[in-house]
């Protein structure tokens, strides 16, 4: 089934890729790889604040994460269709690291992290959405979003 199949079966309609909120690029490709800059959580338009063992739940993070996700294929689908393709060309997402605003004691940002890791397995399906990840805990992100995703992908 096609990407765009997959997305259509799960509701989810793409956004623009964002613009910048400083001087960095939404994506870089080089050779066969692009490089997504990190997305944080929206919620309604704006930053999704909040900080995980605090403010928020686990569950709440991985919506977060979720929605960061559907961001992030939106900015992915942009650089696919700079390099002459589209979401069908991505051959792999390689690798996901996302930044979790959690206090010093919460430990499960493995699982928040999971709402973007689980969505993209949805989408892509077997070992092309299969990624390695990091997730880690922070004590602040831009605009006080409580979850922050950066993704490399491979294109055929």
């Amino acid at each position: 089934m096609s990407v765009y199949n997959q997305l259509q079966a799960l509701h989810i309609t793409l956004p623009p890729v964002a613009v910048p909120a400083a001087a960095y690029v939404p994506f870089a490709q080089t050779g066969k790889l692009v490089f997504l800059s990190g997305h944080i959580a929206k919620r309604d338009g704006a930053a999704w604040v909040g900080q995980l063992g605090l403010t928020m739940t686990t569950d709440e993070g991985k919506a977060a994460a979720r929605a960061v996700a559907v961001d992030l294929m939106g900015t992915l689908e942009a650089a696919c269709r700079a390099a002459g393709t589209d979401l069908n060309g991505v051959k792999r997402i390689v690798k996901v690291m996302s930044l979790v605003n959690s206090t010093a004691t919460y430990t499960e940002q493995h699982l928040v992290t999971n709402g973007c890791s689980e969505l993209f397995g949805q989408v892509f399906g077997g070992t092309v959405g299969a990624h390695a990840r990091s997730a880690f805990g922070v004590a602040q992100l831009p605009m006080g979003a409580c979850v922050e995703i950066e993704l490399i992908a491979e294109l055929a």
